[in-house]
């Protein structure tokens, strides 16, 4: 339906009297006026610490060393947690009386809408088109250490979240960065309240850059190439794709949280069912492949061999891609799951473990495997969602319609999450309040038209950059507050333990005056 109305606006504003030549140079001019901020971002987040012959982006060891630290500190909470956050997620500790706007599936569903988008198609493509099938291995294991971290942040935003008279919350880092730090640690007051202005700034930009600018442009280069690539009717008109989207995205999100959660949690399921179902039909009909297409993966991810200067190579790029996709560290999740009813902060905690699990370690080793066991990465050409198109369109040629119909959806979810995002950013900074909201709402939805004009590597390189500054204040507070999460995690686990916390069902059935 959402390609049926899609495609059909765009055929009507094709009426419109504008010539292919000229529509391509207003989309060159916009590229070329954004070319030298993205350099300038991407220069700078991506500047490398040189260890021996090979270079690390300092970002990059910032967020590795965050997910390792927490993995360790919460003695493998990414491991024991889960089977309880599982419970939480299915409703059996639900309480609708709790302060809140979501259920804990809905806040997942959110935070996954954000998290499950282009980057576990086009970002898993670049990262083996850049480090070799080992770069898959890695996001994997980057995706298990990220649980940790998403463990922590999430819980601390809900801890730290406001509640407003209107009965809705805000959260996220910039909150509990700001009240939380003062809160801990008096002394540092001014520190937490640079450091939640710092965050709420990059986010309002880095939710533009990831959740809209990268969305838009690989959705649109997938719908330009089933309609024809330069012959589409699309080609030279990427503004008028952008226009369509921004309508699109903005009669959901214009009715706030609760609206994007109704949205979010019927469209989550569906489009993941569907990609995953499309990737196990491709695995199917290469079944005789697909051992040693697991044998390449892990084999590159230890061998000297291969692309992107072998195994560290293919390690810096899958640990790259994984940050992108599952967010882990970052921030931005966790304004989502901020919204979630509950009155203890560490059930969303173990909500959000689940989040880069199926983002990463499920949607995006189907990716790879999928792509691994075509062999399209081995040819030349192909890059971002083009490259996972190829795979598709190797075991029957209509394939990418379908990807076409996911790619689109997964764009459309992820610009609906980041643009509340940027929505809670703003009016911590400048006061909640309608015109707040509406003006970033319409800001946000203004930028899809520079998104989409841009060429993919400097769009990948400007989004990953914008976005990972994020990290940042937001990884400083985690070190920070630590303690204060181990202390709600050491609190809950020994209450359910002991039976003082139970299912809400047996709870409401307890008799009166029970102990």
């Amino acid at each position: 339906m959402l390609k049926t109305t899609l495609l059909a606006a765009l055929a009507a504003l094709y009426s419109l009297p504008l010539r292919a030549q000229e529509a391509a140079g207003f989309d060159q001019q916009i590229a070329d006026a954004f070319k030298p901020t993205a350099d300038a971002v991407a220069g700078f987040v991506f500047y490398s610490l040189k260890f021996g012959s090979y270079e690390v982006p300092w970002i990059l060891f910032w967020l590795i060393t965050v997910s390792v630290f927490c993995t360790f500190y919460f003695r493998f909470i990414n491991l024991r947690g889960m089977a309880q956050g599982l419970r939480i997620i299915r409703g059996d500790y639900a309480d609708p009386g709790h302060a809140g706007d979501t259920s804990h599936f809905q806040a997942l569903a959110t935070a996954l809408s954000g998290t499950v988008g282009l980057g576990n198609i086009a970002g898993v493509a670049a990262a083996i088109s850049l480090g070799g099938p080992g770069a898959a291995f890695w996001m994997v294991v980057a995706a298990f250490l990220g649980m940790a971290a998403k463990f922590c942040e999430c819980t601390l935003a809900v801890k730290y979240r406001r509640e407003l008279p209107d009965g809705s919350v805000s959260g996220g880092p910039m909150y509990s960065l700001s009240i939380g730090i003062a809160k801990e640690y008096p002394r540092l007051a001014p520190l937490g309240k640079f450091l939640g202005f710092s965050f709420a700034v990059v986010c309002l930009f880095g939710t533009v850059g990831s959740g809209n600018f990268f969305q838009v442009n690989q959705a649109y280069q997938q719908v330009l190439n089933i309609t024809g690539g330069e012959q589409s009717f699309l080609a030279g008109r990427a503004w008028v794709f952008g226009v369509v989207m921004a309508v699109l995205v903005g009669v959901v999100v214009i009715g706030g949280i609760r609206r994007i959660a109704r949205v979010t949690d019927k469209l989550v399921p569906f489009m993941a069912v569907l990609y995953l179902l499309a990737c196990l039909v491709v695995l199917a009909v290469n079944i005789e492949h697909v051992p040693e297409a697991i044998v390449a993966i892990v084999r590159g991810a230890f061998t000297a061999e291969g692309v992107a200067g072998g195994a560290l190579g293919s390690l810096l790029v899958g640990f790259r891609r994984a940050a992108f996709s599952n967010e882990a560290g970052i921030g931005s999740a966790p304004i989502a799951h901020a919204s979630v009813k509950t009155g203890e902060p560490l059930t969303e905690g173990l909500v959000a473990l689940w989040e880069p699990f199926i983002d990463t370690v499920i949607i995006c080793s189907m990716t790879a495997l999928t792509i691994v066991v075509t062999g399209v990465y081995l040819q030349s050409g192909a890059s971002g969602v083009a490259l996972t198109s190829s795979a598709f369109a190797s075991v029957m040629p209509w394939f990418p319609n379908v990807l076409a119909v996911v790619v689109l959806l997964f764009a459309y979810s992820t610009m609906i999450a980041y643009c509340y995002y940027g929505v809670k950013a703003a009016t911590y900074l400048f006061g909640e309040s309608r015109a707040v909201d509406l003006g970033y709402k319409g800001f946000y939805l203004l930028c899809t038209v520079i998104g989409v004009t841009l060429n993919f590597n400097q769009l990948i390189d400007f989004s990953d950059a914008i976005y990972f500054l994020m990290a940042v204040p937001n990884v400083i507070g985690m070190y920070l507050l630590a303690p204060v999460v181990k202390r709600e995690m050491d609190s809950y686990f020994a209450r359910l333990k002991r039976g003082e916390i139970r299912p809400h069902r047996q709870a409401s059935e307890q008799p009166v005056g029970s102990p």
